[in-house]
Order: structure tokens, then sequence, then C-alpha cells
């Protein structure tokens, strides 16, 4: 595993027999505290394809604590756990923000950061993400210990921009919170450096590059 700034979206069939199916190649990147950059408490890595018409991303970690009680679409999920993905397939001052909660519930809004601040960026929560799929796995050993999966699949449709073609690049980050007795953890693909924690950063981002 790495945590450089590119992180490579491999061509692969996507089969919805087996969604938690992680292809050779498809990335494999940690995710790390979002302040200071270190190892996390709990393990998250994220794997990423595309098909040619959708692209996936697939997290899978560690949890010993749920906290997901919301159930509607567009609900703040970010007040518990959740995993978010920020995309941006043209320029980092216009992207979308995805997340999916452990109950498989998921937000999804197009922000518009002029000043890739969070004082000035404007949310639309009116934008819809059609045929979005979210699915979600969680398995738990005798001991207790868990792990969960959550897989996400966006149409680049409903984004309004056409297949990449190889070598193409967007803008991206990917976190997760994880909501604890002990105390809240703030992860990031690409650090943000920000305490308390701020995901809305489009100079952090990472690049994807479509093969």
């Amino acid at each position: 595993m790495s945590n450089d700034s590119r992180l490579e979206v491999v061509p692969h069939a996507f089969s919805i027999d087996e969604p938690w199916h992680v292809p050779p190649g498809a990335g494999g990147v940690p995710l790390l505290n979002s302040s200071n950059g270190n190892p996390p408490r709990l393990e998250t890595t994220l794997h990423t394809f595309h098909d040619g018409e959708r692209v996936y991303f697939i997290f899978d970690g560690d949890d010993d604590h749920v906290v997901a009680t919301h159930l509607e679409r567009d609900a703040p999920l970010w007040e518990q756990d959740v995993v978010e993905l920020f995309l941006s397939p043209s320029h980092p001052s216009r992207y979308f923000e995805i997340e999916a909660s452990p109950r498989g519930t998921w937000f999804d809004a197009a922000i518009h950061s002029p000043d890739g601040k969070r004082e000035t960026m404007e949310v639309d929560r009116d934008w819809n993400c059609n045929d979005l799929f979210v699915a979600v796995r969680h398995l738990r050993d005798i001991q207790g210990a868990g792990r969960f999966t959550t897989v996400v699949a966006l149409p680049f449709a409903c984004m309004g921009v056409p297949a990449p073609q190889p070598g193409n690049s967007w803008r991206a980050n990917f976190f997760r919170i994880d909501r604890h007795p002990e105390g809240d953890e703030f992860t990031a693909w690409r650090p943000t450096w920000k305490s308390p924690p701020d995901f809305h950063l489009p100079d952090a981002f990472g690049e994807m590059i479509f093969r």
C-alpha cells in the first residue's frame, strides 16, 4: 500500500453477485489521520476501478463500534459513522460529495468552492446522483472484532461527464468518520492537516488516473 498523491483507477467489470470483489491492481491505499497524517486507530483501505460506465469505490476496514441511525437520503450522515468521497472531474472549485453510512444510507451534493474555503463554498443539496449504488457488509468474529466493507458506484452520466479515456485524470479525496465513546476519529486518503478536522479543502485533493 502507498499514500502518494496519485490513485490509479483500473478497468474491470463489476459483478452484482460479488460486489465486494477487489480486482487486481484496484488501488489499495490507506486512510490516515486527517489532521496529522499518522496511522489511525482503525485501519481503512480504499480500492477503486471502473467499467466504462461507472466508477467504483470499495472502503474496507476495522470497526469496533457502529454509530448509525439515519435512514433518509441526504440526512446529516457526517454526524455519525460515514465514509465520504469528494470527486472533481473537471476543476477543484466544483466537486461532488457522496457519503455512505453503515446502514447503506447516502448523502449526495454538488459543491461550488470558488476560493477553496469552507467559508465561501456553496452546497447544492438538490443535486442527485441518479442510479447511485451503495452496498454495505459487516463481519464480526467470535471475539467481537468487526470489519466493514462499503461499496459505492457512481455512473459517469450522473456527474454530467463522459467516461474517462486512459490517461485522463480527476482530482479527489476520500474520508472516513468514526464516532466512538472513547474519541472520534477522522481519516483521509490525503490529509488536510486541519484541527479541528475539515475535509472541504480542494488544495489537499490527490489525483485519480484512469487506465
